[in-house]
C-alpha cells in the first residue's frame, strides 16, 4: 500500500500543508487529501492514525518552517532591529502560508510533540529577541505573550481584509513594531 500513489507520511503532510494554504486548515480532510492523491480514504490509515495526526504534523512542519525564517531574520541583530526583523518574518510567513500559520495556532496535545524540539525552538527564538530588553521572569513571559497576541491579532485582521482605511497596513505595522520596541525598552518593573 505504501507504494500506492507514492504515499508516505512526509508526502501526506506536505500535501496537507499545501491544501491548508489553499483552502484553510479546517477544510483539510482525509477525503480531500485522498482525492488529491487519487486513492481511497482507507489508503491513508496505514500511514497516519487520523485527521488530528495530519493536522498536528502540518502544525509541526509549519512551526519548523517559521522557526527557520525567524532565525534567519534575527541572525546578527539585536534590539529594535531584531524585533523588527522577527516581526516582519512572522507576518510574512503568516500571510504567505495562511493555512500553515493557522495550523500553528491549533491546540496540540503535548504527547503529540514530545519527541520534537520545534515548539521549544519557537520560544527560544522569541526569548532571543527579548534578551536585549533584559526582562526577568515573569516579565519575559508576559512580553512574549504580548508580541504573539499583537502579531496574531494584527495578521488575522489584515488577512481577513479588516483594515479598510487609506493608511496602509504595512505603515501601521511598522509603527506598531516601533511602539512595541519602546514599550519593551521601558517595561514596567
Amino acid at each position: 500500500m505504501a507504494a500506492h500513489a507514492g504515499l508516505t507520511v512526509d508526502r501526506i503532510t506536505r500535501a496537507a500543508a499545501e491544501l491548508a494554504d489553499r483552502v484553510g486548515i479546517e477544510k483539510v480532510t482525509v477525503s480531500a487529501l485522498a482525492r488529491q492523491f487519487g486513492v481511497k480514504d482507507a489508503s491513508f490509515y496505514s500511514h497516519v492514525k487520523n485527521l488530528r495526526e495530519i493536522r498536528t504534523r502540518v502544525a509541526l512542519l509549519a512551526s519548523d518552517e517559521m522557526n527557520q525564517a525567524l532565525a534567519a531574520a534575527i541572525a546578527g541583530r539585536s534590539g529594535a532591529q531584531a524585533l523588527a526583523a522577527f516581526a516582519d518574518a512572522y507576518r510574512d510567513y503568516a500571510l504567505t502560508h495562511p493555512g500553515r500559520y493557522a495550523a500553528t495556532q491549533l491546540p496540540l496535545d503535548p504527547a503529540d510533540f514530545a519527541d520534537t524540539e520545534v515548539l521549544a525552538r519557537s520560544i527560544e527564538l522569541t526569548y532571543a529577541v527579548l534578551r536585549h530588553y533584559r526582562l526577568e521572569e515573569p516579565a519575559r513571559t508576559d512580553a512574549a505573550r504580548l508580541l504573539r497576541s499583537t502579531f496574531h491579532g494584527f495578521i488575522s485582521i489584515e488577512a481577513a481584509g479588516g483594515f479598510n482605511h487609506p493608511r496602509t497596513a504595512a505603515d501601521s505595522w511598522q509603527r506598531i513594531v516601533t511602539g512595541l520596541h519602546h514599550l519593551l525598552d521601558t517595561w514596567p518593573a
